[in-house]
């Protein structure tokens, strides 16, 4: 609390005790009006006459608001993949022909037959002579010149000689046949020759080939659980319902006695706010224990409005919620403590009760426009 706080604060309550004896006798003047006076009133103490209120208090009662029921809720099936060897193609059997397997072997062969030449065998002849006389024996005289003849005549170097020729014969080779001519046959051989043949060494067949069958591996979906209904029990529903119930009928006329300060007017609380707020610091809630919740406290008969308000800075309608705020911030705290909230009331004046000059427009001090950031309280009884 600022040092300008605490001065108002002070100043305040001198001026309430001040007016204090005033109030008290006009309020113990109205009493004896009434005729409905205080049994044995102390002398200089004012009352204030409570009539009871009703008071209440809070039942809890649960009622069914919504019944049981089944939810039949369809599980749909799940599904779960497996693997299948499947036969694509069927097992078979493929014939192969399978062709004649040959090798060479050498044929012989008679290149040229064999024949008998016919050779001619001349004929045989012998030999044989056979004389003839070609010339038959003759004489006569036969010259001859000698060699040495000296004569150059030669004839006179000649020789007459009667010279007997005899017989000239002849012999004539004869051939005599001994064998006529005749032929023989002369055997010539046959000419031989090979040639390469091929032959079937391994005879053409076929043979019987076994495909096998094939197989490939597939992914299919098959149901794993299969659908359901599930039954769902919806429990009921049931409410709470809190019910302000009359506990003891009021009416009753109460005397309760107060400090005459307080009564018939506005009492300021000096606590204070931060600017724009309505939370209650720890040292305001010092002040609110001091000065009013154990009046409330000693006092059960009495019925308190909180009033709150605001400095004239900002928007007119937002300072009344503001103030509202405020004043709802005690009452709530006064509820935690103890005090039954239908003894309270709130009420927000925003800026519409200044306490000086600073209304809208006029330049003022912190201290100036936190006067008339106060709350303050009454009693409505």
């Amino acid at each position: 609390m600022t040092d300008g706080m605490k001065s108002y604060a002070k100043n305040t309550l001198r001026e309430l005790m001040g007016g204090m004896l005033l109030i008290s006798l006009t309020v113990m003047a109205a009493q004896a009006q009434t005729g409905e006076l205080p049994p044995n009133p102390d002398p200089g103490k004012c009352y204030v006459k409570c009539i009871t209120k009703d008071t209440f208090r809070t039942v809890e009662e649960t009622v069914q608001v919504s019944p049981a029921y089944k939810v039949l809720k369809i599980v749909p099936p799940t599904y779960k993949t497996i693997e299948e060897r499947v036969l694509i193609r069927e097992a078979s059997k493929k014939l192969v022909y399978v062709p004649a397997e040959y090798k060479t072997v050498e044929v012989p062969y008679v290149s040229q037959e064999g024949r008998t030449d016919l050779e001619i065998v001349p004929a045989q002849f012998g030999s044989a002579s056979k004389t003839f006389e070609v010339y038959p024996v003759t004489s006569g005289w036969e010259y001859t010149t000698l060699a040495d003849c000296p004569s150059v005549n030669k004839e006179d170097c000649v020789v007459a000689c009667y010279v007997e020729q005899p017989a000239r014969t002849e012999t004539v080779s004869q051939v005599t046949l001994a064998k006529d001519a005749a032929t023989t046959g002369v055997p010539v051989p046959e000419v031989t020759a090979t040639y390469a043949k091929q032959v079937v060494s391994v005879p053409a067949r076929m043979e019987e080939i076994e495909i096998p069958a094939e197989f490939m591996v597939i992914k299919k979906k098959v149901v794993d659980t299969p659908a359901r209904v599930e039954e769902v029990v919806v429990p009921a529903e049931y409410k709470t319902i809190t019910r302000t119930v009359l506990d003891v009928k009021g009416g009753m006329t109460v005397w309760e006695e107060v400090d005459c300060g307080i009564v018939e007017q506005y009492n300021i609380l000096p606590i204070l706010y931060d600017y724009n707020s309505a939370v209650i610091t720890p040292e305001s809630k010092r002040i609110i224990d001091e000065n009013l919740l154990q009046l409330m406290l000693d006092k059960p008969g009495l019925s308190i409005e909180i009033a709150s308000h605001t400095d004239s800075r900002g928007n007119d309608e937002y300072n009344m919620s503001l103030s509202q705020q405020r004043a709802q911030s005690v009452v709530n705290y006064l509820v935690s403590q103890g005090i039954s909230r239908n003894r309270l009331t709130a009420r927000g004046f925003g800026e519409s009760r200044l306490k000086n000059r600073c209304s809208n427009g006029v330049n003022c001090s912190e201290d100036e426009h936190q006067v008339n950031r106060r709350t303050e309280f009454r009693i409505l009884n």
